[in-house]
């Protein structure tokens, strides 16, 4: 077992990823599937409550979704015995998981470029890769299938599988690092997403790399204001930065040549 002395040495061999924005295109998806539910709900496209709701989604792009929802829309629906502002979220979490499937059915969803030779590569090197996100696991299924994904990576994690709790809480990356067991120092994970919610989870769960791609929700500065060790272009630069990191023996925030 290695010493703390000289655990900075060790290999990143834990690799979580999110999908949305980071691994796979969103192209405005999250947005369109989010107005649809929101008409479902009578929420008029155009109007001054469905400009402030779409506001929210974009702040909060990466939380779990029925986590949104509940804050949109649960406090309205409330009865006096506070279920239907539950039931209310809920209708809204499951019109949006439909829209979303749909455009996924019809085409509208792409890896990023060199994401998934990204992911091989990470694997090839002996790194196990996590991929994770803010969807309910219906959808996730669906993109990893509309992909081809099914077998890219050994361990897909959604909110439910690590207890409810999405970003920016830590559990899906502590879920990924208790179930791979494929390192035995959490500092010796590496966690990538494009969302300020992405950086916090994976500050939070006390991962040695937190990377931010500049390829979905939120720009450099949002990044790194949320913690982001490294902002990079897109995840295709992802493997170099672990590989420059563990050559230079030291803890990610001292090791920025690729920041």
């Amino acid at each position: 077992m290695t010493s703390p002395t000289d655990s900075t040495r060790d290999p990143y061999r834990l690799v979580v990823l999110d999908m949305a924005g980071t691994t796979v295109a969103d192209d405005g998806l999250v947005e369109q599937a989010f107005s649809a539910a929101a008409q479902r709900l009578g929420v008029r496209p155009g109007s001054d409550e469905h400009a402030r709701q779409l506001a929210y989604v974009r702040a909060t792009m990466g939380e779990s979704k029925i986590t949104v929802f509940r804050h949109l829309f649960a406090a309205e629906g409330e009865d006096e015995d506070g279920d239907g502002g539950e039931d209310r979220a809920q209708q809204a979490n499951i019109a949006f998981e439909e829209a979303y499937g749909e455009l996924v059915d019809g085409g509208r969803i792409a890896p990023l470029p060199g994401a998934r030779e990204a992911v091989e590569r990470l694997a090839s090197e002996g790194r196990t890769v996590v991929l994770t996100t803010g969807f309910a696991r219906t959808t996730q299924d669906a993109i990893l299938a509309a992909l081809g994904w099914q077998d890219l990576v050994p361990l897909t994690l959604c909110p439910a599988d690590a207890g409810g709790r999405g970003r920016p809480f830590p559990d899906m990356v502590l879920a990924a690092f208790l179930r791979t067991g494929a390192v035995e120092d959490v500092r010796r994970t590496v966690v990538a997403g494009d969302t300020s919610y992405d950086m916090l989870s994976g500050v939070r769960s006390g991962a040695g790399i937190v990377a931010g791609v500049l390829t979905g929700a939120h720009d450099k500065d949002q990044l790194a204001r949320h913690g982001a060790t490294h902002v990079l272009g897109s995840v295709a630069e992802l493997p170099d930065l672990v590989a420059r990191a563990e050559a230079a023996g030291l803890p990610a925030a001292a090791a920025r040549a690729g920041a």
